[in-house]
């Protein structure tokens, strides 16, 4: 139960360092300026997003009316980087190795522009920095996108009082835990996409526990699945052998059904004795 509430408390404190998780508006209240020339330049933000949703990525609070230049510079993890600047005066956008990202420009009233990502996927990861040139000085806000990816939670009873639970392919790595405690080991599998997957195995010795519960802690939610002991290893066989049962009664009763039916038709199949004619018509026809 400990692991529990340590996964929970773990999971409100990351949620409270990160941005809101899918923002959907851009604000900003954190920005200050500076005088001529200088660079404001933001600790780095971590922005976790779930995987297929939808992500918006702020610049800096600067009304777009004071800007002259806005250059947002994407570094994806493992990718070359894409640029795009947007001059305010001319209204023109230079892109440079930006095709296929999935990546498009909002601009939201009295704010920079920001990026939208429709449908956030794992190459999105990466950072995302958008700076604001204006005659005032220059100022800078860098995002951390993080995507997350919901693991595939499966479960499945085994032999000798057992049970396995698995997180497969989740970002980052699950944290399982089970009720009751039992004697447990728990594997971790990486895997090339950045993904993890979790399992892990139970055994309860106590003969009194029949039902046990598996608990998988992730930022995209948590899932609680329950396993019954009683219908792991040879077990599983007992509802194949009821049914077993009823068809060899079946068709030894088929058989004997047949048997009576091929006997009955030989003796119906038996030659006919002519009948003896009677001793007077023997009598007769002797001279």
């Amino acid at each position: 139960m400990s692991l529990v509430v340590d996964c929970v408390m773990e999971i409100l404190h990351i949620m409270a360092e990160q941005e809101e998780v899918g923002e959907s508006t851009c604000t900003d209240t954190k920005q200050t300026t500076q005088n001529s020339s200088s660079l404001v330049a933001e600790v780095n933000t971590m922005v976790s997003v779930q995987m297929g949703t939808k992500s918006l990525l702020c610049c800096p609070s600067i009304p777009l009316k004071k800007a002259v230049l806005v250059t947002w510079t994407i570094m994806p993890r493992g990718q070359p980087s894409c640029i795009i600047a947007y001059v305010v005066d001319t209204m023109e956008t230079n892109e440079t190795n930006c095709s296929g990202r999935n990546i498009t420009w909002v601009f939201t009233p009295d704010l920079g522009p920001g990026l939208q990502i429709s449908a956030v996927a794992l190459q999105h990861e990466g950072n995302y920095s958008c700076e604001i040139a204006t005659p005032e000085g220059n100022f800078q806000k860098v995002h951390d996108l993080q995507v997350l990816v919901p693991p595939e939670v499966t479960y499945s009873p085994g032999k000798n009082r057992t049970a396995v639970c698995a997180a497969v392919a989740g970002k980052p790595a699950a944290q399982i835990s089970w009720t009751p405690d039992g004697d447990c080991v728990t594997q971790d599998e990486s895997h090339s996409n950045g993904t993890v997957t979790v399992r892990s195995t139970c055994h309860w010795e106590q003969n009194n526990v029949s039902v046990v519960s598996c608990f998988v802690c992730h930022l995209t939610g948590n899932q609680t699945l329950s396993i019954d002991l009683s219908r792991g290893g040879d077990q599983l066989l007992q509802p194949y052998i009821s049914y077993i049962r009823p068809s060899i009664i079946i068709l030894i009763i088929i058989g004997c059904i047949c048997l009576l039916k091929t006997s009955g038709f030989r003796k119906c199949k038996l030659p006919k004795l002519e009948a003896t004619p009677p001793v007077e018509e023997l009598k007769a026809t002797v001279p």
